[in-house]
């Protein structure tokens, strides 16, 4: 492992944000890891994966971590299912495309979903209709102040909505080194209901669709609707959607009859956070180089010079607007460092 000192993280993180670490190394091993863990403290370290969920506002002072574990492994198999694991570094779009190609069915509607494998248990990352939880059997974890390694099943996780125990009770205590996937290998159970697939496979008269077929519908949505991270700053989905009561829904809906929404359970609605900052009218206002996105109000951008701090303040406006307005408490997806 080389260490290299005040190293530039704008490219290695979506937003492009232009800070420095002070030292940054790539851990390309779980002996590697297991070594850095040894010779410093857990308040020592700050580990990197693809950059993709996360906004900089400054230098990090402690040792940057990049996770760069690589590989993809068929562990077990029967006639229907196939479970895969996937080490931490490996490009998670790139690893969907793996899977469709090889006809394993669970991923397609989590295609180009920007980031690496090894933070999506954190966020229990989602779109269209699923979320990792569905797919995923457990994960490979360090515990970052004893080295030992530990195996967390999907129940123990504790997945919610863009939530797991890797964000609450044991943030920050354990490296997740991969990830073991359960996928169908035929009767796929296909998903097209959610969003404008369904639309989309019409227009390109698809009857009986593939996993393949979903996966490039997917693709294109999300090429149209959300901009490429190399071309213009952002990590997606800036903000989750709010889950409110059938009370304060039921308020809204009698001004805004028209507002989209999925109900969660008799007494809980979820409504999307893009409509809200839509109707707030912050859609395509930009700020100096900090912005939302003119197509796609849930993402926050970075124009080119925008500061991690910037875009904060942008983010913290909207939400102040959105309470005013909808008495609604809007939660950053994003990780904010």
């Amino acid at each position: 492992m080389k260490i290299q000192p005040n190293h530039s993280l704008k490219e290695l993180n979506t937003f492009g944000i232009d800070v420095r670490a002070k030292n940054y190394v790539e851990a390309k091993s779980l002996t590697d890891l297991i070594q850095l863990c040894k010779a410093n403290t857990a308040d020592q370290l700050f580990f990197l994966g693809g950059g993709s969920n996360m906004l900089l506002t400054k230098d990090i002072e402690n040792t940057v971590v990049k996770i760069d574990l690589k590989g993809i492994e068929i562990t077990k198999e029967d006639e229907d299912h196939v479970w895969i694991e996937v080490q931490a570094g490996e490009n998670w779009h790139e690893f969907v495309l793996w899977s469709v190609q090889n006809n394993y069915g669970g991923l397609e509607n989590l295609s180009l979903i920007p980031g690496n494998v090894g933070t999506t248990p954190i966020q229990n990352i989602g779109a269209y209709g699923v979320e990792l939880k569905d797919v995923m059997t457990s994960c490979n974890t360090l515990e970052i102040k004893s080295q030992k390694e530990q195996i967390f099943t999907n129940e123990e996780c504790k997945f919610g909505y863009r939530e797991s125990v890797f964000k609450n009770e044991f943030k920050n205590q354990y490296i997740i080194t991969a990830v073991t996937f359960k996928l169908s290998k035929r009767n796929h159970q296909l998903k097209t209901s959610y969003g404008a697939i369904q639309e989309e496979l019409d227009q390109e008269g698809i009857k009986q669709p593939t996993i393949q077929d979903i996966s490039k519908a997917v693709i294109k949505i999300r090429n149209t609707k959300l901009p490429n991270p190399k071309e213009i700053g952002n990590s997606g989905s800036f903000f989750k959607n709010p889950i409110v009561s059938k009370t304060q829904f039921q308020t809204i809906q009698t001004s805004y009859p028209n507002i989209p929404f999925y109900q969660v359970d008799e007494n809980h609605f979820k409504v999307p956070a893009g409509w809200l900052i839509e109707k707030a009218g912050f859609k395509g206002v930009r700020y100096g180089d900090a912005g939302v996105h003119e197509k796609q109000a849930l993402v926050l951008v970075n124009y080119g010079k925008a500061t991690g701090i910037e875009i904060v303040r942008l983010a913290e406006t909207i939400q102040k607007n959105i309470f005013e307005l909808f008495q609604i408490n809007i939660e950053a997806e994003v990780n904010i460092f």
